[in-house]
């Protein structure tokens, strides 16, 4: 589903998505809909531009700590234009790599695009089967390869986020055998990670 549109780039691999609220939209996200690890794809019609992962949020409230005069009483409701409402929901998406297909089946180029996503490009959720496709390389198997990146360019929770998204992976029981095996072992030794982390 439609989450909302690019709105400006931190760097060439993060990039802030505007959610779309219900003023513009019918059917506009739910809160649910756009969680912190959430895959996204960035595409318009024409084109697939590259495949993100929500690290960070924001709300923007530009009311709060509104130093401004107020009316002492009621507005009359007969005299008082409409007001817009504001707030927004911004969501940080780091850009983990791209969906491509040959003959017919896609696959997933992991690591930093070498595009530059446009303003106002549609971002959307992905679907399971995006996602396991997304992980897959053109030889079909299982693949990784942002694993560094995203430690890197994760934001502050980075390393919640990487163990989240690896955990994820295992619960959609998408890999079998040696791949899912590999998929555990990373999970097990991030989460060490992070307890020894604390820990020191």
């Amino acid at each position: 589903m439609r989450l909302g549109k690019v709105v400006k780039s931190n760097s060439h691999c993060d990039y802030v998505v505007q959610v779309d609220d219900s003023m513009d939209f019918i059917d506009a996200p739910n809160a649910d809909d756009y969680g912190f690890g959430t895959f996204v794809k960035l595409e318009t019609e024409d084109r697939h531009w590259a495949i993100g992962i929500v690290y960070n949020s924001q709300l923007l409230n530009p009311m709060f700590m509104n130093t401004g005069p107020r009316l002492s009483s009621e507005p009359d409701p007969l005299f008082t234009p409409d007001l817009i409402n504001e707030t927004r929901t911004l969501l940080w998406t780091v850009l983990v790599g791209s969906l491509e297909q040959e003959n017919g089946s896609p696959f997933g180029v992991q690591g930093i695009p070498r595009v530059v996503v446009p303003v106002n490009t549609p971002v959307s959720t992905m679907t399971q089967e995006e996602i396991y496709h997304f992980h897959l390389n053109p030889e079909r198997r299982s693949q990784f390869c942002y694993y560094s990146h995203l430690l890197r360019c994760g934001g502050t929770f980075s390393m919640q986020l990487t163990f989240q998204v690896l955990q994820e992976l295992i619960d959609f029981n998408l890999f079998k055998g040696a791949e899912e095996r590999a998929l555990i072992v990373l999970c097990k030794e991030l989460a060490w990670k992070n307890t020894m982390g604390v820990m020191r």
